[in-house]
Order: C-alpha cells, then structure tokens, then sequence
C-alpha cells in the first residue's frame, strides 16, 4: 500500500507537467528578449522531471506518516501551490502574458515556502527534498520578471 501511496503521489505531482505540456514555448517564446542568462530550453524538461520526482517523495513521506486527517493543513498547501505551478505555463505561454505569470509564481514561491515550513514541523527530510523546488522557483521568479521587464 506504501509503495501505491507513493506512485499516486507522484503522479500526482507530474498533473501541473502534463498541463505545462500543451504550452510549452513555440514561436512567441522564440521572439521575447530575455537575459543573456536564460538557460537553454532543452534545462527545463530534465529539471522539471527531477523536481516533480522530488516532490512526490516529500508529500508521500509527510501523507504515510501522518495521514490525510492529521496533516490536511500542510497537504492542502502543498495542492493549492502545485495548481498554481500549473497555471503558470497557461499564463505564460498559454495566454502569452508574461506579467500574470510573474503575479502566479510570486504566490507560488509563497505558498512552496509555506509547504516547506509546515513540511519542515512534521519531517525535516520531507522538507528537505523540496529545497531544490523552491531554489529552481527562486531563479525562475527573477527569471519571469527580466523577461517581462526586457519585453514591455
């Protein structure tokens, strides 16, 4: 049963990449100005992949020793922040609008910031693999904002 919680888990945690996937960046994208910094677009699939695994891991760890009842607080934030990481692709590439896209990951870093420290009061380790998700969300914050400040 552990290993089926962790597998759903995961799975769960690849939805936003499924959704990311019928936006992906195509010939707008290839158009907008962007910091002499901005990774090379083949970065993001592999990063992804990693942090998503990563995250799967976290929320089974703090769902098998807790439970849904107990740990409702922390797992409904977990969910809310990965709709929002959802959404970002649909705003950015979807809707082609790079300022609500910034507004999406702003309250997304929030809401991962507040997963971790509520993740971090039940099982350090649980919070500890989503470190690289939020450092990668970090990045792409500063990211979001010089490209839509570059293409105004």
């Amino acid at each position: 049963m552990k290993i089926i919680g962790l597998v759903v888990w995961i799975l769960i945690c690849f939805i936003p990449a499924i959704i990311g996937s019928q936006f992906g960046p195509g010939e707008w994208y290839q158009t907008l100005t962007k910091p002499e910094w901005n990774p090379p677009n083949w970065i993001f699939g592999p990063v992804w992949t990693l942090l998503y695994l990563l995250m799967g891991i976290s929320v089974w760890i703090i769902w098998k020793n807790y439970g849904l009842k107990t740990a409702a607080v922390p797992i409904a934030f977990f969910l809310v922040q990965l709709v929002l990481n959802a959404l970002w692709s649909w705003f950015f590439f979807g809707l082609e609008n790079v300022g609500l896209a910034f507004v999406d990951i702003v309250v997304l870093w929030t809401l991962i910031l507040i997963t971790l420290i509520l993740f971090w009061k039940l099982n350090t380790w649980s919070a500890v693999l989503l470190l690289p998700y939020i450092a990668w969300v970090s990045f792409a914050t500063v990211l979001n904002y010089n490209i839509w400040q570059l293409n105004k």
